[in-house]
């Protein structure tokens, strides 16, 4: 029979395992948050590209950030001022990365006028957001465009 030490020993051995292990799936996508997560992004590219602003604004919590502009009704009448786009957004190697908030995401972005033949990239950019789980699905807390600069080199 073990000795009281050993069986404290490995009670605390796993409550300490029971805790990590806690812990780390907090901070795991699992398979259906990442195709929710794939969905969200999808229906933003969309929106804009639709002149969609109160959808686009839908991809955001109601105090989403983009690029400064805080809030829901800061972020649909700043979208209102584009209208509909005569481009078209296409994302690629989008990145995720759990936290214990929720997600980080990053992807690079290329417009083109789907018009204009030759199609010709018109910008690209870069994106780096943080995501949420709500209610409503996953939604973007901040999302921060800059440009890619390593195109062209």
């Amino acid at each position: 029979m073990p000795s009281k030490k050993t069986l404290l020993a490995l009670v605390s051995l796993a409550i300490a395992g029971g805790a990590y292990a806690s812990a780390a799936s907090a901070a795991e996508l699992t398979v259906a948050d990442q195709l929710d997560i794939q969905q969200t992004y999808a229906r933003y590219y969309h929106t804009i590209d639709a002149g969609d602003a109160e959808g686009w604004a839908n991809t955001f919590t109601d105090d989403g950030e983009f690029n400064g502009i805080k809030g829901r009704a800061a972020l649909i009448e700043n979208r209102k001022k584009s209208g509909p786009s005569k481009t078209r957004h296409v994302v690629s190697n989008l990145v995720l990365t759990p936290t214990a908030q929720g997600a980080n995401g990053s992807l690079y972005v290329f417009i083109f006028d789907p018009q204009q033949v030759p199609v010709k990239i018109n910008s690209y950019s870069r994106y780096d957001d943080t995501l949420v789980k709500t209610p409503q699905g996953w939604r973007f807390k901040t999302k921060i465009r800059s440009t890619d600069t390593t195109m062209g080199r």
